[in-house]
């Protein structure tokens, strides 16, 4: 089935910028086929685990984001892009394989007593998702793991996670 799935991403070469190769998953997406089997392939690798919110990384972390939630049973927390979100927000900044970002989150979204899954589309530097673990357990909360639909492993963003589960589903 992964392979199914993978068949599905194509590449867009140099995007954003020369030299990199995007991941275009709206091809996945797209198929409603491929699209239901990526979240149930998603759920299966983190059903098991305790979460009280999923933390969902802008923009195409909101698709998977919102539906592992709902099959969860847990609350979604969206991590934006700054002055997206209307209430008092905690900022995390990060570097990413192509310049630097920072995404905010509403600062009562994640109590001390949450249990966190970390969830975006796609694991590259790690940056990003470091940024979130660092945000979520400076609040006190738990993360329980990270969930990419890819990763691009040549790019080692695992490493920046260690001590913190990750789950990626295709890799390139």
């Amino acid at each position: 089935m992964i392979e199914e799935l993978k068949s599905k991403i194509r590449d867009i070469p140099n995007f954003p910028k020369d030299g990199i190769i995007f991941k275009d998953i709206t091809t996945l997406l797209q198929d409603a086929d491929a699209f239901r089997k990526a979240v149930d392939v998603m759920y299966d690798a983190v059903k098991d685990l305790e979460v009280s919110k999923v933390l969902s990384i802008e923009a195409r972390g909101f698709i998977f984001g919102g539906a592992l939630a709902y099959l969860l049973g847990a609350g979604l927390v969206i991590a934006r892009k700054p002055g997206k979100l209307p209430y008092k927000t905690l900022k995390a900044s990060y570097e990413l394989e192509y310049g630097t970002d920072t995404l905010e989150v509403h600062e009562d979204a994640i109590e001390p007593d949450d249990k966190v899954l970390i969830l975006d589309d796609l694991l590259a530097t790690g940056g990003t998702a470091r940024a979130m673990v660092d945000l979520v357990k400076s609040v006190g909360a738990e993360v329980v793991g990270c969930c990419f639909l890819v990763e691009l492993d040549f790019l080692n963003g695992r490493k920046k996670l260690e001590g913190t589960p990750v789950i990626s589903l295709i890799h390139y």
